[in-house]
């Protein structure tokens, strides 16, 4: 057995980087569990390969090792994240590789899951697989951010977004387009990623958003809707208030209107009572943490001015999209600016930026 970080192969790096990818495109929608790519070669082949299924379950060495086209005796196993060793809801993909007649494993990086980590090199190697590991290493850490934000924290990955116009605008009455195309499809790409979107009841009652994701075939990864409403102001006659359904929608709120409540709850919204701090705002960690114990495992939030500059100000964004569009806003008209410019300059100056030919507008993401 050998664990040394650079004794690989190009067709190694060339393998490992096909499950890196595989794992990368199911990134945001498999629940509690992190997202796992999986590569089966023999005799320099690919003879197999698997995700971590939608949710969670199955694995990714489980889908793998049961795709498989060939008898899998002596085949080597490639896989981003260390093979789970124990029982939980399913049996552990240890067993699974055991009994597969695979002969050599390498994974990238180890599980922080204290049941796992660390173990399975033991357990493989008693059963004559030979394992290494740290292949790539440095991208998949990358790739486990949000997971490593739930475990540790117990909160969701949160990524912001906002689009501003030329002139530092988000918003002038009457308009309802600031960026182009190309933006526009990469914010449903969020939406399809993150498997909640939260917005004020002011956001909602202004814009009347669907908060849904419209990209062709993937209208059914529309990610759950979370509602800010501290005083119960939703318009019943907004988009939002009519498509409310079982499980699709958790409002926040602190009002005793009683009224308002029980429409509410006979449409069949989820809502969470919470307090208020001095300044009459929800604390937003407290609702982080509510939003994780209700299964919210990474959330996207479209807010306005408010909202954004104060989950800047306490550094809750893990990631933030920064659209900005060449058209410039009427300021004659009621509108409202992007005041916290230096706020995620000066927290967040881990930034980059996306280019495309085909993209009007700027758009760079920042970073913790």
């Amino acid at each position: 057995m050998s664990t040394k970080k650079d004794n690989f192969s190009s067709s190694d790096k060339f393998f490992m980087k096909l499950a890196i990818n595989l794992a990368r495109s199911r990134k945001g929608l498999t629940g509690d569990n992190p997202s796992v790519g999986c590569v089966i070669v023999k005799n320099n082949n690919i003879i197999s390969i698997g995700q971590t299924g939608i949710n969670g379950r199955p694995h990714a060495e489980t889908n793998a090792i049961k795709n498989a086209f060939q008898n899998l005796s002596g085949a080597k196993m490639y896989v981003t994240l260390e093979p789970c060793n124990h029982y939980g809801k399913t049996p552990p993909c240890t067993k699974t590789i055991i009994k597969s007649g695979i002969k050599e494993v390498i994974y990238s990086i180890d599980d922080i899951d204290k049941k796992v980590k660390g173990k399975t090199i033991k357990i493989l190697s008693r059963n004559k697989i030979f394992v290494k590991k740290g292949l790539l290493e440095e991208e998949v850490k990358d790739l486990y951010d949000s997971y490593r934000i739930n475990r540790y924290y117990k909160v969701p990955f949160v990524t912001g977004k906002i689009a501003i116009s030329k002139n530092k605008l988000i918003y002038s009455k009457d308009i309802k387009k600031i960026t182009g195309t190309i933006s526009d499809k990469l914010t449903h790409y969020l939406r399809f990623k993150n498997d909640a979107i939260l917005v004020t009841s002011q956001t909602l009652n202004i814009d009347n958003p669907k908060l849904s994701c419209r990209l062709k075939g993937y209208e059914s990864f529309s990610p759950k809707r979370v509602i800010l409403d501290s005083k119960l102001k939703i318009n019943l006659n907004s988009y939002i208030f009519n498509s409310i359904k079982k499980n699709n929608t958790i409002i926040f709120y602190n009002s005793l209107n009683k009224s308002k409540l029980k429409v509410l709850r006979k449409k069949g919204a989820n809502l969470v009572r919470s307090k208020l701090n001095s300044l009459n705002n929800f604390n937003l960690k407290q609702i982080l943490h509510k939003l994780f114990a209700l299964g919210v495992r990474n959330l996207l939030v479209e807010g306005g001015d408010k909202i954004t500059k104060n989950m800047l100000k306490e550094r809750l964004f893990n990631q933030f999209y920064l659209f900005q569009s060449k058209k410039k806003l009427s300021i004659l008209k009621e509108h409202c600016f992007f005041t916290s410019f230096n706020i995620l300059k000066n927290r967040y100056n881990n930034d980059f930026k996306i280019t495309s030919k085909l993209a009007n507008d700027k758009i760079t993401i920042y970073k913790k």
